[in-house]
């Protein structure tokens, strides 16, 4: 653990040492130069700060103190960096969101503005399906509007995964206030869950 700490450490100082230096010992003028190199900086700082994290768990250090260093809570922090071992299994789990829950996330949010009930359900898995149908969803969103007006827009998703299901939050304007969607999705894509939750 400190080898791989001090390795990135030490190829980070490297590579920010060269983009500082490139425009005095270089006569290359492109800019996307600087760019790539950052984006290899950024890459690494963010290795390092992952290993720094595990090194800190690893001399007893709560998620509560990690957090409060990176300006989290405790659980960001470690739904960020933790490795959850699955009581199910004993195998570390999968804390990678799926990468399309985002887009999935605004397709459903979308279809839901547009009335699309049944396509909305037709996404949905059986056990959802058996609790929810089109006019169930049809009524929640006609409460919302009810309470808050017109839909406006859709703010960026945030996306984690909790076991096998990933969890999107999703920020929705409306004319007179703000509600979250909160879209469960199965690594099928299916939903698991669809919440419009006041803010």
């Amino acid at each position: 653990m400190i080898d791989e700490f001090v390795t990135i450490a030490g190829r980070l100082q490297r590579e920010v040492a060269a983009v500082v230096a490139a425009p005095v010992l270089s006569d290359e003028h492109d800019p996307l130069h600087a760019v790539r190199a950052s984006v290899e900086i950024q890459a690494d700082a963010t290795a390092l700060l992952a290993a720094a994290v595990e090194r800190a768990r690893g001399t007893g250090r709560t998620w509560q103190e990690i957090g409060d260093v990176l300006g989290i809570s405790r659980q960001a922090a470690f739904q960020r960096f933790g490795k959850p071992i699955d009581p199910r299994t004993g195998e570390t789990m999968n804390t990678t969101p799926l990468p399309e829950a985002a887009a999935l996330a605004g397709t459903v949010i979308d279809e839901l503005a547009r009335g699309k009930w049944e396509v909305v359900i037709d996404r949905c898995d059986d056990t959802v399906r058996e609790r929810l149908n089109a006019e169930g969803l049809a009524v929640a969103w006609a409460q919302v509007i009810g309470m808050a007006g017109a839909y406006e827009r859709r703010g960026q998703t945030e996306a984690t995964r909790a076991a096998d299901i990933t969890i999107t939050n999703t920020p929705l304007a409306f004319e007179a206030g703000d509600f979250t969607a909160r879209i469960s999705f199965r690594d099928d894509q299916t939903i698991a869950g669809l919440f419009i939750l006041a803010v």
